[in-house]
Formats: structure tokens, C-alpha cells, sequence
């Protein structure tokens, strides 16, 4: 097993939340050792096709795309690479939550099972995600072993075979346009942190605040990522009702938080419907089926698999990014309706120019700001 660093006696375990994810994720579909090979192979030849078909699309320049890999992995791999990053954006608020350990409201309890039980526990959400995660670029991403990372600050790109397999056979959609429809998507995500450099910094620093304001104790966020698990497990077949729709995310909202999160919520929002928007774009000339896949895949999207999908999706905060894709696709497609591909990039100038929440649901008054000032 890749180990990801740092010590068991740390707030978090993170090779137990590796072993742990590994050990109870489900296999993927079947398929034959010559199978997975082609699946492999395909995937990467629409990564690379993707980035010609992104770029001459977007008119984004992504001259420095060499920089971020693009990784063909299992589940397994998926479950290594995203604690390797959870552990690297965390590390501020673990060090500061370590701090106040002995004195804080949860300190004892959190001496006493340490980080063995988080791990455990973190462990168990990741292996519930890592069925169903298709594609992801990983932003803030540190290299481990097997699994590289740009130099400079720059990400990776993971495309997870077996959930891609899966997910294709059952929307029944042929499978060689739907993992290029896949690829389109996640290349878009390459493309605009490749092409505007300053975007990983600003929303690092975003997400740094946010952590820096978190004034909650230890024990009560263990007690979220236990209630994730236990619904996770069937211990709390209601969850939904009992926890209020209350996320993990909601639960550590001070006044400044909210803010924070607000303008989070906006640069998710627009590099999420940027992506859907792109692959919708593209997809009528390189994909035949996109129309038959769109409909499906935004179905199961929508309905999630399961009474326990709605719950988890609830806890951990999946429903808010479900309408990020919805909000923010209809903020690209008015503005590029409205100004063209070109007026919408100014986007990408600086922090100043990205839609601040109410514009997302409102994109005339982002084009009247950004386009009215460069104008005068």
C-alpha cells in the first residue's frame, strides 16, 4: 500500500482511511485483462483528443497542459490520490484542531480514539465515492508514489476506468462517445486551471480562509463524519430527517464563512457549468450519441441510485454541487449568448472579473459590470 505520510497518532489516520477505503470498496464491473487494457488505452487517446477539441472550442490557450498528467485509474487509485490531496488542503485546520486537542470540548474523546477511528471512518465515505466518481482534476495535488503530479503547483487529471465501464453499460449509451464525453469534460477542467494561472492561488487562498475561520471543536466534526459513516453503514436509515439537510460543510459557517463560501460556491458553479457547457458544445461534432447520453446521464444525475445516495448526498454536501452544474451551465450559455465566446473569457481576467454568487443567477448583471467597465 502507497503510504501517504504522517502518523497515526495525528488527528487523522491517513493510511488507515487509505486501507480502509481499499478493503470496502465494491469491485468494479467485469471485464477481461484484455478489456481493461483497451478500456485504458481508449481513455487516454480521448484525453489527448480532448485537449485539440477543448481548446479550439473554449479559445482558451493551454499551451501548459504537459504539466498536469492524465491518469487512467481504478478505484483503489482514486481512493489514494484524493486522501493524499484531502490531507494536504487539511493540513492547516488538522494542525490548528491539534493544537486545541488537549483543552477543546472534544479533547478527551479525541486522545482517547485518536486518529485511528476518523481514519475508519473517513475511510468508509471515500470508498462509498470511489464507485462513483467518473472523472476529477485534482487541483491541489501532491505527487505520491504511482501517482504523479505537475511540477509548479500544477494538478493531475484522473479518469477512473471502472466507474466509467460501469456507468456506460448502465445508461446502455455506446461506450466509445461516452468516454470521450467523459474526457470533454474533465479536459475543460485541465484546460481552465492550465490556461489561467492565477486560479489555483485564488481559490487555495479562498479555501485557506475558510479553514482559517473554522472555530468548531474537534469532536463535534468527528461526530458529522460518524453520522456520514454510520448512514454510510445502515445505522441511520433516516438520516436525512434527523440531521436537518444539514451538511458537513454548513456545520462550520461562522458570518465570515458564509461569505467565503459564497464566492466558493460562484467559481464552483461557473467551473462546473463551464465544463457541461463545453462538453455540450463539442459533443455534436465528435460525439453521435450526445443527445442520448445527456438526457440519461442528467436523469441518473438527478434520481441518484438509491434512498441512501439522497441521504449521503445531503450529509456530505452533493446536492449543493448538483445545482452548481445546473446554475452554472445556464450563467456560461446566457453570457456566450449574449457577448460570444470572447466576452465571456474576460471571466478568466482576474478574482474581480469571476461571477459573484447573486450574478451567477443573474448573468445580465455580470455582463453589465465587466463589460460596462472594460468598455469605459
Amino acid at each position: 500500500m502507497t503510504s501517504i505520510g504522517g502518523t497515526a497518532s495525528g488527528m487523522v489516520d491517513w493510511n488507515l482511511a487509505v486501507a480502509t477505503a481499499t478493503r470496502l470498496v465494491r469491485p468494479g464491473p467485469e471485464v477481461t485483462r484484455d478489456e481493461a487494457r483497451a478500456v485504458v488505452a481508449e481513455l487516454r487517446r480521448h484525453a489527448k483528443a480532448s485537449e485539440e477539441h477543448v481548446r479550439g472550442f473554449t479559445r482558451m490557450g493551454t499551451e501548459d497542459t504537459h504539466d498536469t498528467p492524465v491518469l487512467v485509474v481504478d478505484r483503489p487509485g482514486w481512493i489514494r490520490a484524493n486522501v493524499a490531496g484531502f490531507r494536504e488542503i487539511l493540513r492547516p485546520l488538522l494542525e490548528k484542531m491539534q493544537e486545541r486537542r488537549g483543552s477543546g470540548p472534544g479533547g478527551a474523546v479525541l486522545g482517547a480514539v485518536g486518529g485511528k477511528v476518523t481514519g475508519v471512518e473517513l475511510g468508509m465515505l471515500l470508498s462509498f465515492l470511489a464507485s462513483r466518481v467518473l472523472g476529477q482534476y485534482e487541483t491541489f495535488a501532491p505527487a505520491v508514489r504511482d501517482l504523479p503530479a505537475g511540477g509548479e503547483g500544477g494538478g493531475r487529471l484522473l479518469l477512473v476506468a471502472p466507474n466509467i465501464v460501469h456507468v456506460e453499460r448502465e445508461l446502455d449509451v455506446p461506450p466509445h462517445d461516452f468516454r470521450l464525453w467523459v474526457c470533454l469534460h474533465e479536459e475543460t477542467h485541465r484546460t481552465q486551471f492550465s490556461a489561467v494561472p492565477w486560479l489555483r492561488d485564488h481559490l487555495e487562498g479562498e479555501i485557506q480562509s475558510f479553514l482559517a475561520e473554522t472555530d468548531v471543536d474537534a469532536m463535534t466534526i468527528l461526530e458529522r463524519v460518524r453520522d456520514a459513516a454510520q448512514t454510510l453503514a445502515g445505522g441511520r436509515p433516516e438520516a436525512e430527517e434527523d440531521d436537518g439537510g444539514r451538511s458537513l460543510v454548513e456545520l462550520v459557517q461562522t458570518p465570515a464563512q458564509r461569505e467565503i463560501l459564497g464566492r466558493l460556491t460562484a467559481v464552483m458553479s461557473l467551473l462546473e457549468g463551464h465544463a457541461d457547457f463545453v462538453m455540450d458544445g463539442v459533443g455534436p461534432a465528435v460525439v453521435p450519441a450526445v443527445g442520448e447520453i445527456r438526457e440519461k446521464f442528467q436523469q441518473r444525475r438527478a434520481q441518484g441510485a438509491s434512498r441512501l445516495d439522497l441521504a449521503l448526498r445531503k450529509l456530505l454536501g452533493l446536492d449543493a454541487k448538483l445545482r452548481q452544474y445546473r446554475d452554472g451551465e445556464r450563467f456560461v450559455r446566457a453570457v456566450v449568448d449574449e457577448v460570444g465566446m470572447d466576452g465571456f473569457n474576460r471571466v478568466w481576467t482576474s478574482p474581480n472579473t469571476l461571477p459573484t454568487k447573486t450574478e451567477i443567477a443573474k448573468p445580465a448583471d455580470w455582463i453589465a459590470r465587466v463589460h460596462r467597465r472594460s468598455e469605459t
